[in-house]
């Protein structure tokens, strides 16, 4: 048996190829399946079989897709209510995968009917726990419904131990969540690999032997998560289809300066550096990188239009990352922004600020923390007012007149949130620096 891993880094998740030299099992596979297809083609091998843990609430599955394409069974837990032919899977029902055999387990907790998967060749096992059993922590429990949450931590936290003591200490565990997902549920240890032994030891819901404990703990840790994970479940209870990962005609620049003129967003791709020093009025900008996806999906409106704007390899990997999440075939416009690519549209910018330079300012300004609700209750600038990134644009209107200085934990939110409240006409300087940093510069800084 030998297991292949295919990690999406923008969404801190990760699934796998399970194969035995011939045949192959594929596990929580994302929505942008040709990275599987060539996998599978370089080892040489034939997929057989597509297992889905869960009706995935972070990213848009290409697990239908993809068995419709190889005529594949096509493995989801019978008691979910899926609007496709698909092969019912039941705890305890047992698959051949070529030589290899995979036994479904009952893991409820991250969702209702939750499963993972037991995979058994030559007396070597490997857990595919998808968001239960995370490397340090277990996937979230409060996605499903808020009058669930509690039923759904005292499942978790029962279902984590029965596939432990079933899987045994020798096995070898491959989660779905927990590389930076908004999933899990507590800061998970981002690994390159683990066994059900080393969770024994490292893992809070295998060592806290307090049932209330753990329930109530868990609980009370839980964050914000990004509100297009509520549209996640729906497309995948449809069975989404393959994504359109072309890069479209670019737009004519009489074309992109009307949608600015008609108030849609229109994001530049450009770090928030360059989007600073200059860009096109009206634009928004969210820095092309590895939380691109999780912050525009979460910060913009769901379901309005979205122009791209930027170099062709930044916009074709942007159209990528965000079909995984259910946001298709955007325009774009290609080029540099501040370089001509719509003649006659004013180019505007705004200063960017360090924490001494906020320290030294005789009076401190009005600042605002746009970190989450739980990274400013930890501490903050002492006055700041605080409205989180993903409900600023809703808030606007509680920003005052005047210059505000805007500031994150890094400097990347801050970007984003400073080029919003510059579209909205604010005077904006963004503080671009390391919140550790803060204090020791001199900002007063308020803690509990």
């Amino acid at each position: 048996m030998n297991v292949e891993t295919i990690s999406t880094e923008a969404l801190g998740d990760r699934g796998y190829v399970v194969h035995d030299g011939e045949s192959a099992l594929v596990v929580d596979p994302q929505r942008d399946f040709d990275r599987v297809e060539d996998l599978a083609a370089r080892l040489g091998v034939r997929i057989t079989h597509v297992a889905e843990t869960h009706v995935h609430n972070d990213y848009v599955s290409g697990g239908l897709a993809l068995a419709r394409r190889h005529r594949a069974t096509y493995l989801v837990a019978a008691a979910e209510d899926v609007s496709f032919e698909r092969h019912p899977v039941r705890p305890g029902d047992e698959f051949a995968v070529g030589t290899m055999t995979v036994t479904a387990v009952a893991t409820p907790g991250h969702t209702e009917h939750h499963l993972a998967y037991v995979v058994e060749h030559e007396g070597r096992r490997a857990v595919f726990s998808g968001g239960n059993l995370l490397f340090g922590s277990v996937g979230r429990t409060d996605l499903v419904a808020p009058d669930k949450t509690t039923h759904l931590t005292h499942a978790q936290y029962r279902s984590a131990r029965a596939l432990a003591d079933q899987a045994g200490d020798d096995a070898t565990l491959y989660p779905t969540h927990g590389f930076g997902s908004f999933c899990s549920s507590g800061p998970a240890v981002v690994a390159d690999s683990s066994t059900i032994a080393e969770q024994r030891r490292t893992n809070h819901a295998l060592t806290d032997h307090d049932e209330q404990h753990f329930v109530r703990t868990l609980i009370e840790n839980l964050t914000a998560y990004p509100s297009y994970y509520s549209h996640m479940a729906p497309l995948n209870l449809r069975g989404p289809g393959a994504p359109d990962l072309s890069v479209p005609e670019p737009l004519r620049a009489d074309e992109l300066k009307a949608r600015i003129a008609d108030g849609q967003w229109v994001v530049d791709l450009r770090d928030r550096v360059a989007f600073a020093a200059g860009h096109l009025s009206g634009t928004v900008g969210i820095e092309y990188g590895q939380s691109f996806t999780t912050y525009l999906g979460w910060t913009l409106p769901w379901g309005e239009p979205i122009t791209l704007v930027g170099s062709e390899d930044d916009v074709r990997a942007a159209i990528r990352d965000l079909s995984r999440i259910g946001i298709d075939q955007p325009d774009a416009a290609i080029g540099n922004p501040a370089g001509g690519i719509a003649p006659g549209h004013p180019v505007v910018g705004y200063p960017r600020a360090t924490w001494p330079e906020l320290a030294a300012q005789a009076q401190l300004p009005t600042v605002l923390d746009v970190r989450r609700t739980d990274e400013h209750r930890a501490g903050h600038v002492a006055g700041a007012l605080h409205i989180p990134l993903h409900d600023l644009v809703r808030r606007l209107d509680e920003v005052p007149t005047g210059e505000v200085w805007v500031h994150c934990a890094s400097g990347y939110r801050a970007g984003i949130a400073a080029s919003l409240l510059h579209r909205a006409g604010h005077d904006v300087v963004h503080v671009d620096g390391d919140w550790a940093e803060a204090a020791d510069a001199g900002v007063p800084i308020a803690t509990p």
